[in-house]
């Protein structure tokens, strides 16, 4: 009897093993799909977590690491992404994961000074206009440099825009700037709000970039343009080497010199290299339903801009 008893503990055994593996199972579902942080596997949630601790970790040396990991270069990348966007007086730019303000300083600046050429040019046409015509021109010049010009400043982390609001308050930047705290993958702002959607160096550290660019699509005005700066993947087989030795052997010391934080910057490198290629993420911004896409590769593909038009 007590042997016959053995089939049913083994059937009940296998049956527990199949229960716990199932329990394992939807508590896997729960925490999310498994994703890469780094070289590392985690889950959604816990990328998430990581993530933020990285940029709460380095945000007070951000702008310091940025010059040392890049010589410097990265002004000029962030330069040619003004450039190519080439705002007008009146634009209305939402720049994600731009906490520390790189970009919002440059466009306050580049329409600032888009403002006044505009002003010379009426006032050099109107040879006729009365003194007290061009007085007033003046005027409404100083008052609204930036005529109906915004730029709204969205970051998912409170210590890179605390960097940020101290850096506008130091270098003068009050008109025309607002900081608001927000997820690039839930953007708290209304359909087809604004002219141009920006993200520099911040992409590749959102958990679902497909959801980041369905929210850019979502809240950029119809005629508006998707512009995406980020570090891509090098077309030359020597650079890419010299590139990975350098990524890998030097930038996370310079993290630990300057910054105290090894580990920051060594996931900092090991995001660039698990970031999709050009190619790809240009069809990841087709499928998000922007058309004219494409983008220009700087210096042989160390970064690249990515652009898209909500048309």
């Amino acid at each position: 009897l007590g042997r016959g008893l053995c089939p049913c503990r083994a059937l009940l055994a296998r049956r527990g093993g199949a229960l716990r593996e199932l329990h394992g199972s939807v508590r896997g579902l729960a925490a999310g799909p498994e994703m890469h942080f780094g070289f590392q596997t985690v889950t959604e949630a816990e990328r998430r977590e990581k993530i933020y601790q990285v940029f709460e970790s380095v945000a007070t040396k951000y702008d310091v690491m940025n010059d040392s990991m890049t010589l410097g270069i990265h002004r000029v990348w962030k330069d040619i992404l003004m450039h190519k966007m080439n705002p007008s007086p009146g634009t209305l730019l939402l720049d994600v994961a731009g906490g520390t303000g790189d970009i919002a300083f440059r466009f306050i600046n580049y329409v600032r000074s888009a403002r006044e050429r505009q002003l010379q040019q009426k006032l050099k046409h109107h040879q006729n206009l009365s003194w007290q015509e061009i007085s007033e021109s003046y005027q409404e010049g100083k008052f609204k440099p930036l005529g109906d010009s915004q730029v709204v400043v969205c970051d998912i982390n409170k210590e890179m825009l605390k960097v940020g609001k101290q850096k506008a308050q130091h270098l003068g930047y009050s008109e025309g700037l607002s900081w608001v705290l927000g997820n690039a993958e839930e953007l708290p702002f209304d359909d087809d709000k604004f002219d141009v959607y920006t993200i520099a160096f911040g992409i590749r550290n959102v958990t679902r970039i497909d959801l980041a660019l369905q929210e850019a699509y979502r809240v950029l005005k119809p005629g508006g343009r998707f512009l995406c700066l980020e570090f891509s993947h090098v077309s030359s087989p020597l650079l890419s080497r010299l590139y990975d030795l350098y990524s890998f052997q030097v930038i996370p010391v310079l993290g630990e010199v300057i910054a105290g934080d090894w580990k920051s910057y060594q996931y900092l490198v090991e995001s660039i290299r698990r970031f999709p290629p050009q190619e790809e993420l240009k069809a990841m911004i087709e499928d998000a339903g922007f058309l004219k896409v494409d983008y220009q590769n700087l210096n042989s593909g160390i970064v690249a801009i990515h652009s898209g038009f909500k048309l």
